[in-house]
């Protein structure tokens, strides 16, 4: 299993419309083979500052939502409202070799 953190930072005013589409991006990424869970969190701190928290089964299902031509058309809508590129991490288990 692996996590996906993305973190966005919406411009000023957009944050209801961005729940909005980040409602459509869970609904469709949901739906996607390999994903497991998910979550939209907001900095405490401050507004703009979003995170999603995704588990997917493997890197290669993450790859398969990450170039579909679902997110792509998703994020045709959500990127004209953030201040800068999404940041995407990718968090995997750490596995000891004998």
């Amino acid at each position: 299993m692996i996590s996906v953190i993305i973190e966005r930072h919406i411009a000023d005013d957009f944050a209801s419309y961005y729940e909005n589409v980040c409602q459509e991006i869970l609904s469709f990424a949901t739906d996607e083979d390999g994903f497991i869970s998910g979550e939209s969190l907001h900095n405490a701190y401050d507004d703009n500052h979003r995170v999603v928290i995704a588990q997917y089964r493997s890197i290669q299902d993450w790859q398969i939502w990450y170039s579909s031509e679902q997110r792509h058309q998703i994020m045709a809508k959500l990127s004209p409202m953030l201040q800068s590129d999404e940041k995407i991490t990718i968090l995997e288990h750490k596995t000891n070799s004998s």
